[in-house]
């Protein structure tokens, strides 16, 4: 049995990882720290767990095994450190730090600890994404020219986002460091580091943080990526579009389920019957590793990467320049 502490019910998926933890047979939720100690024992008693008002104390429990990171990403440092010297596996939302030298210290501390560590990239757990990447790797439509990634929903505008979500001194930005991170590290995965970054924030609703944003990534050989998201787009379908020398690859909600190829020969449609069937979601894959001693899927130094990405693209938006990843 994984005995699991859930640290802080500040971000909006906190609820769902410990849902998806507590229907997992060999996961105990053991308790629940937050830094809101009203919050967190409200959380605790519909858990049915203890409700720990002290970060230390929860972190020396010897039915813990491991944490559940949903702090805002301010906190992070100080929550993750502490968890790791604790001897502690860490599973977090993303992003890790606001910053890559932060990030590099949180990534220290991991190291010399040699606790499992992962960080959420649901999006590398869907299938379809999956065969994509290989199909890129297997070089089915050549050189990969352009890459454009989608991911933008209404939560500003429609205003069910929590205010904490616009609190810089929380999140570190606004749509482009959160929901923008899936086309971030989406753009990382399928094409690598990028050499600079220029991006263009824009903010509709005044809530005092980016919520309407573009970055393109440059990359060495010429190639191009635009990362796209925003908290203004209502009903806006998650889409993935690739051009390379030989063709194009087309995903979009807009038809679930499917993969479009083109390279000469007409649109294939390639189904889950081909592309396979989901991995399952990041925390349950987190316990799956801790459970048979695997390498986690999603490890610090690709948390370290999303972070300088991050960093670079804000640099951008607010010099109006291209900025070195």
């Amino acid at each position: 049995m994984i005995g699991i502490a859930l640290l802080s019910k500040w971000h909006v998926h906190a609820e769902g990882y410990a849902k998806q933890l507590a229907a997992l047979p060999d996961v105990k939720i053991a308790a629940v720290w937050d830094e809101d100690p009203e919050r967190g024992a409200a959380w605790a008693a519909e858990l049915g767990c203890d409700y720990e008002p002290s970060l230390e104390k929860v972190l020396a429990r010897p039915d813990v095994d491991a944490v559940s990171v949903c702090t805002a990403t301010g906190m992070h440092k100080e929550v993750i450190t502490a968890a790791a010297r604790a001897g502690k596996a860490v599973f977090t939302e993303k992003v890790l730090s606001f910053t890559a030298a932060e990030a590099e210290e949180i990534a220290a501390v991991i190291r010399e600890t040699g606790v499992p560590f992962q960080i959420s990239l649901r999006r590398r757990t869907e299938g379809r994404l999956v065969y994509l990447k290989k199909m890129l790797d297997e070089g089915v439509i050549g050189q990969v020219t352009h890459l454009r990634v989608r991911d933008a929903h209404d939560g500003a505008s429609s205003g069910w986002l929590p205010d904490s979500f616009f609190d810089l001194t929380q999140c570190g930005g606004g749509a482009m460091m959160d929901l923008g991170a899936h086309p971030m590290y989406l753009c990382l995965w399928l094409l690598g580091a990028p050499q600079t970054v220029t991006s263009v924030f824009s903010e509709m609703t005044g809530k005092g943080a980016d919520d309407n944003c573009i970055s393109v990534l440059h990359y060495e050989n010429g190639a191009v990526a635009t990362s796209e998201t925003a908290f203004v787009s209502k009903r806006c379908p998650f889409s993935v579009e690739v051009n390379g020398t030989g063709g194009s690859i087309l995903i979009n909600d807009f038809f679930p389920g499917e993969i479009f190829l083109n390279t000469g020969d007409g649109v294939q449609r390639i189904t889950a019957e081909k592309y396979g069937l989901d991995l399952p979601q990041p925390a349950p894959l987190f316990v799956e590793c801790l459970r048979d001693k695997k390498p986690m899927p999603f490890p610090v130094e690709d948390a370290v990467a999303l972070s300088r990405l991050m960093e670079a693209a804000y640099k951008s938006a607010a010099t109006g320049e291209a900025a070195a990843y």
